[in-house]
C-alpha cells in the first residue's frame, strides 16, 4: 500500500453515503472514502452475515464493535473481537468474513 498526494483531512463517517452489499446471508453496509489508490471504509455487518465471495485483496481491518470470524482458504478460522485487527497482503491467502451477532469494522485497502 503506497499512500501519496493525500492532504491532511478529516472524515465525518455519518455524512458518508451508506451503500448496501448483500452477503450469502445477511448484509454489509459500507461507508467508503477513496484517496487515490487507497480505499477506507466503515463497514457494518448484520447478524448472521456471511460474505458471498472469497477475497484475495489485502486489508488492514480493525473490529470496532461486535465480533468477526475470518475464514481462511487453508481451513483456519480466526476469531476477532472488539479492539482486535488483522492485516493481509494482496493475493496472499483467500479469506471471507462471517459474524453471528453483527460487527462494525474499519478497513483500509
Amino acid at each position: 500500500m503506497l499512500m501519496f498526494e493525500i492532504p491532511f483531512g478529516t472524515t465525518d463517517w455519518d455524512s458518508v453515503e451508506r451503500t448496501e452489499h448483500p452477503g450469502e446471508t445477511g448484509k454489509a453496509f459500507w461507508r467508503t472514502r477513496t484517496f487515490n489508490n487507497i480505499r477506507v471504509r466503515m463497514v457494518e455487518y448484520t447478524p448472521g452475515y456471511l460474505a458471498d465471495h472469497w477475497c484475495q485483496k489485502g486489508h488492514i481491518l480493525l473490529v470496532l464493535e461486535g465480533a468477526l470470524s475470518t475464514e481462511l482458504a487453508d481451513g483456519t478460522t480466526v476469531e476477532l473481537k472488539q479492539g482486535q485487527s488483522y492485516q493481509v497482503a494482496d493475493n496472499t491467502l483467500g479469506h471471507r468474513s462471517r459474524t453471528e451477532a453483527g460487527a462494525k469494522l474499519f478497513i483500509v485497502d
